[in-house]
């Protein structure tokens, strides 16, 4: 068959209708040691407002990788991520418990005909265009509490948010302005036109907001992670899940880490064969913590290479951060400090543990607290360390950062380099961050 085909280079640009799952359709094959590269469409608003996704992404078709295997890890190396899109929409969500069951991500349902997940069409522009194709009702499971449009800049290093008449303007030309992809099946939440809070100026650097490899359990690709996904516990859907321990089978590709960027490289385990790589949820911007839920979706295009690490068993992403995204206290130690170092350690008479290598633990969970928890446990499992000493590391040399409120964190430490090669990924973090000769 020809997702069996293995490829180099392998181009994808077919999505799916918001779930990931070992029974969704491969989009191919590409080599361990290959490249791939994605075209995707925006992620949260659009198939929020478009009633026939199961999920709140449009994330691409999963992708099997040569050679792995459950119990592997697949590292990403993410080249280039560039923003197509010339505007976008969005803000803080109020839901219209009217359009859905349980969950207004995933159970969505028309308010007048009761036709679940209806086929929709657009009819002119605002929160009201989202018609049922059945009965003509307001579809939608979404409005603005408080939202905004945003226009960017030719080179995309700034957006500015554009008053009432302006985003009315954009919403004629929706589809177009945020280039949703030929395949692609959302509506653009640019036809919503919110305007409040104009003439905002903000700073572009774009990133990847779901991205990794598929769960063993068929999830709503937006609930892949370990504080979305508790919205799926005790539900009557067909996504519903009775018990924590059945979220378990999550990778936690939705982190919404603003250092997922070109650059770094993003380690995800693999729980079916082949990996099921996949990519969404592109952002042209976001401060830590992403407090309203939502950021600048957008269209753009992803290019990574992709390495299968065999026996790397981990429940859960590693990050290795761009140097410049790592907190001050978890950089790889400059030459001078290293020698400054060498000095106190014969002064008093200690073995100087000079390689050490920077990595971030992800963890997720219902609460900030949970995310860290969790983290601490990968960790520990990762490098063979009680918790006591994960905490105590990660307290000298590094830290603990959100990624997304209620439950996504980073966890920082510089981890001795000696572990990471018994572990297998030593070459990754020195590939990451020896380059050339440090300064003080």
């Amino acid at each position: 068959m020809a997702q069996r085909e293995v490829q180099q280079e392998l181009s994808v640009d077919q999505y799916t209708l918001g779930l990931v799952g070992p029974d969704q359709e491969w989009a191919g094959t590409v080599a361990d040691g290959g490249t791939i590269e994605t075209y995707t469409p925006p992620g949260c608003w659009g198939p929020m407002i478009t009633p026939e996704f199961r999920g709140g992404h449009e994330v691409t078709r999963p992708i099997r990788v040569e050679n792995a295997e459950v119990g592997d890890a697949v590292a990403l190396t993410i080249r280039d991520v560039e923003v197509t899109s010339l505007a976008t929409s969005t803000g803080s969500m109020r839901e219209r418990t009217e359009a859905f069951g349980d969950d207004p991500f995933v159970d969505h349902r028309c308010p007048d005909c009761g036709t679940e997940w209806p086929e929709s069409i657009v009819e002119g522009t605002g929160e009201e265009a989202i018609r049922c194709a059945e009965c003509g009702a307001n579809a939608s499971s979404f409005g603005f509490e408080y939202g905004y449009t945003v226009v960017f800049d030719e080179d995309h290093t700034v957006g500015i948010t554009v008053d009432e008449d302006a985003a009315h303007e954009l919403a004629e030309d929706a589809t177009e302005l945020m280039d949703i992809p030929e395949n692609a099946r959302q509506h653009p939440i640019l036809l919503y036109a919110p305007s409040e809070m104009p003439g905002t100026l903000g700073r572009l650097r774009p990133f990847i907001g779901n991205v990794g490899t598929t769960p063993s359990v068929e999830l709503p690709d937006s609930h892949n992670a370990g504080d979305f996904g508790q919205f799926l516990l005790e539900t009557d859907h067909d996504w519903g899940l009775e018990s924590e321990a059945e979220l378990e089978a999550r990778t936690d590709g939705h982190m919404d880490i603003p250092e997922v960027r070109a650059g770094a490289t993003l380690i995800c385990p693999v729980k079916v064969d082949g990996a099921g790589v996949y990519v969404g949820d592109l952002h042209a911007n976001q401060g830590d913590g992403e407090l309203s839920l939502h950021t600048t979706d957008v269209s753009g295009t992803v290019r990574m290479d992709v390495e299968v690490i065999k026996g790397l068993e981990i429940d859960g992403p590693l990050l290795l951060p761009n140097e410049e995204d790592l907190p001050f206290i978890s950089k790889p130690y400059s030459d001078d400090e290293l020698e400054a170092g060498r000095a106190l350690a014969d002064e008093h008479d200690v073995d100087l543990l000079d390689e050490m290598g920077p990595i971030q633990v992800v963890g997720t969970g219902a609460t900030i607290n949970d995310a860290t928890e969790n983290a601490f446990d990968r960790a520990g499992t990762l490098l063979e360390m009680s918790e006591g000493e994960v905490r105590s590391r990660c307290t000298f040399t590094g830290g603990v950062q959100i990624g997304r409120l209620p439950g996504v964190v980073q966890l920082d430490m510089l981890a001795p380099m000696d572990v990471l090669e018994d572990r297998g990924i030593a070459h990754l973090v020195r590939e990451q961050y020896d380059e050339g000769e440090r300064d003080a």
